[in-house]
């Protein structure tokens, strides 16, 4: 079947309007969150409701097309492209199928809006705890695809930690369900193995995810440091001593300058090397000493002032500055690289040190903003990806970073996922034997490699360009 005779029998299951295929139309879709890489899709195709989206997945099945499912394009390692292949839209599959409050569950559709989900099951004194800081944008169903994080996943855990069941359905047509609301199931864990497998194993047609209680206490503290180094340090401090705030986050200097600058200015001191922002939450008996307890610490660690929250109203704006420091460093420079890294905590300041030395060899402003609490580093550079010596600068100081991490012990992503931007980084940590095992895992979901072709494991291993059509 050739393109126009896909289209139409795409328009035939959701509507003409719901099929994309001029180029003009196509351009908001050859990019994601990470606006280095550019693929074009060759249709887009949205679909309103379960039965449509079932309909379409068979249909491209029939076809032997290759497709890529998206959710909000929120992604950050170019994870939801589709080079030449059908771009799968969720974004319109958007109901709070129900909420079971006494059992504090929710089920989804894939397309609902992370933070949609917490003001829905608000009135019951739930929320649902993975917070990306993209979650007023991101859908669950992406969160599912990239196992995402986020700052209060230090204490809660990331998306895996509270999704309980899936339904999935598979490359071919085949509708499963994975997991378990009831419990554990028996047998392999595949509902693990679905969650952080960005696409390529199916398309989420519901989940059901775990929701928590709102705490009865929340103390959100700054905590302002001369240097990056006291500020690493005092991160380990706080977890040595014990202590697992709801959120452990740091910036440095070039993040505050830039968010100050913008409409999302927290009031940070822009004199300060670095800032923990550094939020407690449970019951309200004791959290007053373990904030004394946090502020001590970062005392003794060298921090100039720790200051608390007065109200929710401070309390929102700190944490705006922290959320939005992506969208704030806009303003820097036209486009921005947010790279995504795991060390060991007590990494931080030799890798920080290690960062900041290859900036200055690159002639590069890295800007740090991060969840330092999980060690998970998030090094941004702002640059012209239009300039291609500049671009190359970049390329080489991501890559001198990567590779930094990984001798310091960490791995390749915390959050964000493997996409195409982290392939060449695979070999860094996996055997030519993992790799191959990754492969053999993926074709007992997608035996002929039509789901989200080309990500997460580098082409050698995974040759699905010679198997999947691509729509010209």
């Amino acid at each position: 079947m050739n393109r126009d005779a896909l289209a139409r029998s795409l328009s035939a299951i959701v509507g003409e309007r719901q099929v994309l295929h001029r180029p003009s139309e196509l351009l908001v879709y050859a990019s994601d969150g990470l606006p280095g890489y550019r693929r074009e899709p060759a249709l887009a195709v949205f679909p309103r409701t379960r039965e449509e989206l079932v309909a379409v997945v068979r249909l491209l099945a029939r076809e032997r097309v290759p497709f890529v499912p998206r959710g909000a394009g929120t992604g950050l390692s170019g994870g939801a492209l589709a080079d030449g292949s059908v771009l799968l839209g969720l974004n319109r599959l958007t109901r709070v199928l129900s909420v079971d409050a006494e059992n504090r569950l929710a089920v989804v559709e894939p397309g609902v809006v992370n933070v949609h989900l917490t003001r829905a099951v608000a009135p019951h004194g739930l929320h649902y705890a993975p917070d990306p800081s993209s979650q007023a944008a991101c859908t669950i169903g992406g969160n599912v695809a990239e196992n995402a994080g986020g700052p209060h996943c230090l204490k809660y855990g990331v998306t895996l930690n509270h999704v309980v069941a899936l339904t999935v359905i598979l490359p071919d047509g085949d509708i499963v369900s994975l997991g378990n609301a009831d419990g554990e199931d028996e047998g392999y864990d595949l509902l693990g193995t679905f969650v952080g497998s960005e696409g390529c194993f199916g398309v989420a047609l519901d989940v059901t995810v775990r929701l928590s209680p709102n705490p009865q206490a929340v103390r959100t503290l700054l905590a302002d440091f001369t240097s990056l180094d006291a500020a690493a340090r005092a991160t380990s401090s706080i977890i040595a001593a014990g202590i697992v705030p709801a959120a452990l986050e740091m910036m440095d200097q070039a993040t505050i300058l830039a968010v100050e600058a913008s409409i999302y200015a927290a009031g940070y001191p822009v004199d300060a090397a670095a800032v923990l922002l550094l939020e407690l939450d449970g019951l309200a008996d004791g959290i007053d000493e373990d904030a004394d307890r946090l502020r001590t610490i970062c005392l003794g660690s060298g921090a100039r002032s720790v200051r608390v929250a007065r109200d929710e109203g401070e309390r929102t704006r700190l944490w705006q500055g922290r959320k939005k420091a992506f969208g704030a460093m806009g303003r820097v420079s036209s486009h921005l690289v947010v790279q995504d890294a795991v060390i060991p905590r007590t990494r931080l300041p030799d890798v920080l040190r290690a960062i900041a030395l290859i900036g200055e060899r690159e002639g590069l402003t890295v800007c740090n903003v991060f969840h330092a609490g999980d060690g998970n580093l998030h090094p941004n550079i702002p640059y012209n990806a239009n300039d291609p010596e500049e671009s190359a600068r970049v390329h080489r100081a991501m890559t001198a970073i990567m590779r930094t991490c990984v001798e310091a012990g960490g791995s390749v992503t915390g959050e964000h996922g493997i996409g195409i931007d982290k392939l060449d980084y695979m070999p860094l940590i996996f055997s030519e034997a993992s790799l191959d095992a990754m492969c053999r895992l993926r074709d007992a979901f997608d035996p002929a490699r039509r789901a989200n072709p080309g990500k997460v494991v580098p082409i050698r291993s995974c040759r699905e360009w010679m198997q999947a059509p691509v729509l010209r």
